[in-house]
């Protein structure tokens, strides 16, 4: 029998500006859809039927924190109704620092904290502000340590996240911006070299010749500096992207990595119910539409077979630097990870990409640089 989602996901698609870089879903400059996108959600939730306790409630977008103080506060209150946070839970919201500084937004960081917000994601991507404008961030390198202690003021656990490999950017810039967060000490940090995802901006303009991809040597380099500063810092490498102080691992990511099943709302929300996954429509005025109809939003449903099911966990659960337990994982998905794995596995051994044991598989440090490379291959 399928297990039951402990975890939940809502989606809040709306943000001040779409950065050059995102290709996420949401929708800039349209609060007038907040209220109903609101409604939306309320119904889409009561069609749950009855409360699912959780472990884990996570609200990305978007910015959850573009919400003026009365929406956001009935967004997370809606959220608790449907999703009861169980004893010991983790509620994340992701958030812009230029939401949290100054005297105008205290209400909206009252309702954050009086609501139970005990993890937030802070987007500081830089602190430089030539990268910040680039990357066309709204806040700068004076407001990042005021909402850093807006949030620890929130919130006991913080997360920052970072950007590497911007256009023109040196090794030495990169490691200016990996100081300056761990002077601030956070709890968790996360790690993203830059990416040109076909429909954004930065992939017209670097289809343009107007912007240049980082070298790719440079980029191993820059990732590698963030491996060996963070770790000496005390940050535990435990995903490819992520590195956390002890007990502060985003335990909501977690339950993705490792194959759990999860409940997810709101426009382009992916959801992994009972074996099946499903997509909501993209598009954040479709998504009301449809919903406030009385239709369903999902446009994407896929029941997954056994073996495909086991190769997505698979692919998954060696992002974690643990990477998997052999043994476990033939018994949890009835498929042993190096007959899924085949001769690219094998191959890859060889290479000094993956490390297999008697016991464990994992990725190596060399395969930490290139494991997007590596996943196409266990996915076939």
């Amino acid at each position: 029998m399928p297990a039951v989602p402990r975890s939940a996901y809502i989606h809040v698609p709306f943000c001040r500006h779409r950065c050059g870089y995102c290709n996420f879903t949401l929708v800039a400059g349209r609060d007038d859809l907040i209220d109903a996108y609101l409604d939306a959600l309320a119904r889409e939730l009561s069609w749950l039927e009855a409360p699912q306790p959780v472990d884990t409630l996570f609200f990305g977008g978007g910015t959850p924190t573009h919400l003026p103080a009365q929406g956001l506060e009935r967004l997370l209150k809606l959220a608790k109704e449907w999703f009861p946070l169980a004893d010991g839970y983790e509620l994340s919201t992701e958030a812009n620092p230029a939401d949290l500084v100054g005297d105008s937004n205290a209400a909206r960081c009252a309702v954050l904290r009086a609501e139970g917000v005990n993890r937030i994601s802070l987007g500081v991507q830089s602190f430089r502000d030539a990268k910040l404008q680039l990357l066309e961030r709204d806040h700068r390198q004076a407001e990042i340590e005021q909402a850093v202690e807006r949030a620890r003021e929130i919130a006991p656990s913080v997360s920052l996240d970072l950007i590497f490999g911007t256009p023109g950017e040196t090794l030495r810039d990169w490691e200016l911006d990996l100081r300056s967060a761990l002077e601030l000490r956070p709890q968790h940090v996360s790690t993203y070299g830059l990416t040109f995802e076909r429909g954004t901006m930065f992939w017209n303009r670097l289809s343009h010749g107007q912007l240049a991809r980082c070298d790719e040597e440079l980029e191993g380099q820059m990732y590698e500096l963030a491996i060996d500063l963070l770790t000496a810092a005390g940050y535990e490498h435990y995903e490819v992207s992520n590195f956390a102080l002890p007990g502060h691992r985003c335990r909501h990511n977690e339950a993705y990595w490792t194959g759990q099943p999860y409940y997810a709302a709101g426009p382009g929300a992916a959801r992994f119910v009972n074996g099946q996954r499903e997509m909501n429509h993209r598009s954040t005025t479709t998504y009301i539409s449809r919903v406030l109809g009385g239709e369903s939003p999902v446009v994407e449903r896929e029941q997954l077979p056994p073996e495909a099911a086991a190769r997505e966990r698979l692919v998954f659960a060696l992002r974690r630097l643990e990477g998997i337990d052999r043994a476990e994982f033939a018994r949890e998905t009835g498929y042993r990870a190096e007959d899924l794995g085949g001769e690219a596995l094998r191959h890859y051994v060889e290479m000094g990409l993956l490390e297999m044991t008697a016991t464990r598989l994992r990725l190596t440090r060399r395969g930490l640089l290139v494991s997007d490379s590596i996943w196409p291959a266990f996915l076939k």
